[in-house]
């Protein structure tokens, strides 16, 4: 490839392969072609560099959005941990104040009995002359044993209680910190991979941008034109239920806000972002990101999708559409574009789930 636009693009790919070699281990890269020199010629890129290109951005914001997922995942759990570890708190404050309670009521037990003369009920009982006195009496220190124990029982199980809810918060907390790093290490991918990605885009030349763009949609087109001529589309005939209605038009109002990962709404969104935000707001929570949607929903054939169905796509469900009818779908496609409508067949679909089955 050595000279003009050729070593350009050629350079601008081995840049970014060793920017990402990390990400792959065991990969081997070729050595770059020397930079071209001020005096050679200016070559035309072909549309196989230009392919080689498109491969390359596909993946890396593909390892974005797998590293998007892994943050998500991360936040949801940090919540849900917060969330427990404030319950926790808020019953080991009940706790304490039940305990400090029953304390309470066993020192009156125990000044009782000194007033007494530090005889117990029984004692006293038995140094009783009226017999009706012993008869009363009799029923009292029953009723006092099982008071007694029942306040030692009920002490001893809320202490018990503290004891394990001091545990659990402990546990909670452990998590939350492992889930915090867990999203920093996902974050940190997520940004290399972008940059990486907005590194090689940036080395190409607004007409290669221009043709590079072309390429891709034919690519999405090629691929939406394969799944139509299957004739998939004569058996899709359901129609949307009232809640996916809802997800559809919250879903399709969303078209032209920007993608930014990690953000679901309301002025930008990621692809799982915007399918569980749709969903919520059609009154149906759903998982937040697309790995959960596509393990915890109800999975459907193809054939029987209808409008607000979601779109599990490639081998790792590492993006989510959702299903708007005639063939297409609206997504939240990666960095760099807006919410849109697309070929519902113009990436590799893994499967299909329905949020409201």
């Amino acid at each position: 490839m050595g000279t003009g636009k050729r070593g350009l693009v050629a350079t601008a790919v081995t840049v970014v392969c060793a920017i990402t070699v990390l990400a792959a281990p065991g990969t081997a890269f070729a050595s770059p072609d020397p930079t071209p020199s001020a005096s050679a010629s200016s070559t035309p890129v072909s549309n196989k560099d230009l392919e080689a290109v498109r491969d390359k951005l596909d993946k890396l914001y593909h390892d974005a959005a797998v590293a998007t997922d892994s943050y998500n995942a991360a936040e949801e759990r940090a919540k849900q941990q917060s969330a427990a570890i404030v319950g926790l708190a808020k019953e080991i404050v009940k706790g304490q104040r039940k305990l400090d309670e029953l304390k309470k009521r066993a020192g009156a037990a125990a000044a009782a009995q000194y007033r007494t003369g530090g005889l117990p009920d029984e004692a006293q009982l038995l140094l009783s002359d009226d017999p009706q006195e012993f008869l009363d009496g009799a029923g009292r220190v029953m009723q006092g044993e099982r008071a007694t124990k029942g306040l030692i029982a009920e002490m001893t199980q809320t202490q018990q209680d503290l004891k394990q809810y001091a545990a659990d918060a402990a546990e909670q907390w452990k998590q939350l910190e492992a889930n915090r790093k867990a999203k920093d290490a996902a974050r940190k991918k997520i940004k290399k991979q972008i940059a990486a990605a907005e590194k090689l885009e940036s080395q190409l030349e607004a007409e290669e941008k221009a043709r590079l763009a072309e390429l891709e949609e034919e690519a999405a087109f090629k691929a939406q034109t394969a799944w139509l001529d299957s004739g998939i589309l004569d058996e899709i005939k359901g129609k949307a239920s009232a809640q996916g209605k809802k997800a559809v038009e919250f879903a399709t109002k969303q078209i032209g806000k920007p993608y930014v990962w990690g953000a679901e709404g309301p002025d930008s969104y990621d692809c799982s972002g915007l399918t569980s935000q749709a969903w919520a707001s059609a009154g149906r929570p759903i998982p937040r990101t697309s790995q959960e949607q596509w393990k915890q929903l109800k999975h459907i054939d193809i054939k029987d999708m209808r409008p607000g169905d979601l779109i599990i796509y490639f081998d790792d469900a590492s993006h989510v559409g959702m299903y708007i009818g005639d063939g297409a779908m609206v997504n939240a496609p990666r960095p760099g574009r807006t919410v849109s409508i697309a070929g519902a067949g113009s990436m590799p679909i893994l499967g299909v789930v329905r949020p409201d089955a």
